[in-house]
């Protein structure tokens, strides 16, 4: 078995303190139920970290509920709101060597995004510097330029939605910004559910008679979108297109709930992985440039092997995100699912060729009794292979929480599994014995010393802070990158770390999976007791190039072509 050096083994307490409370993140969830069981109360929110105002630290962005159903009003809400209606917008006030200091600027930014909150992504659609937010919404989304300061310092935001052309009216959950076409424009994927509102509303029964949440299966399906960024038109302000149809999306769709991008078969083109819940996921592989200019994808989840389970069922597929967990130099997959079914570990064979090894790799039996949502590989002890961290919460009443009389019948607790090697998961006691019902997790280094942590975010209930307490401890190496052109956090790049110890550990820089939200763009390799001793970038426009004499402990700005270009 491969040397695996952690700073602490399985038997060891939490990793994590929760610091909600004590840095200033305030924020509770509203789900705006009244007794109903509509749907979308149990299936919000996710999160966003984000460096809105380049300062060098993470905010964070959450979505909020509202009252559900047509004439409901507060009165009617089963838990009355505990926190402001609308999204908030938290700006992190960090010092060095302190904890992150959370202020709601929500108001001071221009935010005013009173929707149903679901999901978020985050990405530079106008290749100002500044990110830019795109909010998903049970009904019409956001898009929010990023404006920079104003006169008084002020970094603000715009609602261009409609001036972009991205606004969509229907349910929808995952999104994810992707250069598909590699014109250096961010693209856009937008992951719709199912048709509900209150005309399509139904309540369905459990086999013991007693009324709870309907299946997705109860619904129609409700299509996905592609958009293309055009860049900016005479006026100055970035475009979009539909181009779902011309680019083969429209070919098959449902119930999206989670969308990763990479690039899986190793082509140079970025692919595009989509999570459904209850039916077939797909795996959309870039064609490439054609003679017209025009990039298609082909549907080809089912031949490759990640499409069903390896039992050839479909599963409830919530979360979902990609790493190269074994060491190999391909992403593999992890998705999370419904109680009773598992969450899947999908191994990448090479060149995009996946096999279900859940249970090869011991992660079947311990989450067959939860419901899962957010999820991300995440190296939290720094030895240089990737974790797994899950967050729990059922959407079907838990029949032994509602006779004890719980009110909100639905929490589970969270769970965190230590990669040993590349070999097989071991799952810690590690986050206390908090249950709650969680959805979305957004995954980033909050307080800048060289480790992950965790803003999990809780449906009916408040956001949580988990600081990592124990990554720092074995050597880390940070890495900020910025393309030619000098725009900030370029998607999709390859990076590989090769060690003294003659190790490489490969990573990507992504802000997308997890459940509906949005991670750190930054790329954290954790390296064990090793240094580095070589860092080699692939970028998107194919330039390969390498970096020496990075030190460990550390954050480093790399920008493409400032380093030594490797031949193919």
């Amino acid at each position: 078995m491969p040397q695996v050096d952690s700073a602490l083994g399985p038997e060891t307490a939490t990793p994590f303190t929760e610091a909600a409370g004590e840095t200033g993140l305030d924020f509770i969830h509203f789900n705006g139920m009244s007794g109903e069981l509509y749907i979308a109360e149990m299936m919000g929110p996710g999160g966003a970290l984000l460096d809105f105002d380049n300062d060098g630290d993470l905010d964070v962005y959450l979505p909020q509920g509202a009252m559900l159903g047509q004439g409901k009003t507060l009165a009617d809400a089963r838990f009355p709101p505990r926190s402001p209606l609308g999204d908030r917008l938290y700006r992190n006030d960090l010092e060095a060597g302190t904890l992150p200091r959370f202020v709601d600027v929500t108001a001071e930014a221009g935010i005013a995004a009173p929707g149903y909150g679901m999901g978020v992504a985050v990405g530079d659609v106008d290749n100002d510097g500044w990110p830019d937010i795109y909010v998903t919404n049970l009904g019409s989304n956001q898009l929010w330029r990023n404006d920079g300061p104003g006169a008084d310092g002020t970094v603000g935001f715009s609602d261009v939605t409609a001036a972009a052309g991205v606004d969509d009216t229907r349910w929808s959950t995952a999104a994810t910004f992707l250069d598909f076409d590699r014109d250096g424009w961010l693209d856009l994927f937008v992951g719709n559910y199912v048709d509900f509102s209150d005309a399509t509303h139904k309540v369905c029964y459990e086999e013991t008679s007693v009324a709870d949440y309907c299946s997705p299966l109860s619904f129609r399906p409700a299509p996905d979108r592609l958009l293309r960024n055009r860049g900016p038109g005479k006026n100055g302000a970035v475009t979009f297109e539909d181009v779902t149809a011309a680019a083969g999306l429209a070919a098959a769709f449902g119930n999206t709930l989670g969308a990763v991008a990479s690039d899986f078969d190793g082509d140079g083109w970025v692919d595009l992985y989509v999570a459904n819940d209850a039916v077939e996921n797909l795996l959309w592989i870039n064609q490439g440039g054609v003679a017209d200019g025009r990039v298609t994808f082909r549907e080809e989840a089912l031949p490759r092997g990640c499409a069903v389970n390896g039992s050839g069922g479909v599963e409830g597929s919530m979360g979902v995100d990609a790493a190269d967990f074994d060491g190999d130099g391909d992403d593999d997959l992890f998705l999370t699912h419904l109680v009773g079914e598992s969450n899947t570990l999908y191994r990448n064979l090479g060149d995009g060729q996946y096999q279900d090894s859940t249970i090869a790799f011991d992660l079947a039996s311990p989450s067959l009794r939860y419901t899962s949502f957010g999820t991300a590989w995440l190296d939290f002890d720094n030895d240089g292979w990737p974790d797994l961290l899950v967050a729990n919460g059922a959407v079907k009443t838990d029949l032994e929480l509602a006779r004890a009389g719980d009110p909100y019948p639905l929490h589970q607790p969270n769970q965190l599994f230590r990669n040993l090697g590349g070999e097989r998961f071991v799952e810690l006691e590690a986050l206390g014995e908090r249950s709650e019902v969680s959805r979305g997790a957004a995954f980033g280094d909050l307080d800048n010393d060289g480790d992950t942590d965790v803003l999990v975010v809780n449906n009916n209930g408040p956001a949580r802070l988990l600081l990592n307490q124990v990554g720092a401890a074995n050597r880390w190496l940070g890495l900020r990158l910025i393309d030619a052109a000098g725009r900030r956090d370029p998607l999709a790049v390859r990076v590989a770390v090769t060690t003294d110890g003659g190790r490489t550990v490969s990573r990507r820089s992504r802000r997308d999976g997890s459940y509906c939200s949005a991670n750190d763009p930054r790329v954290l390799v954790g390296l064990g007791a090793e240094a580095p001793e070589s860092v080699t970038v692939v970028w998107p426009s194919g330039l390969r190039e390498a970096w020496r004499g990075l030190a460990a402990g550390s954050y480093h700005t790399l920008r493409e072509g400032s380093g030594t270009e490797i031949a193919e």
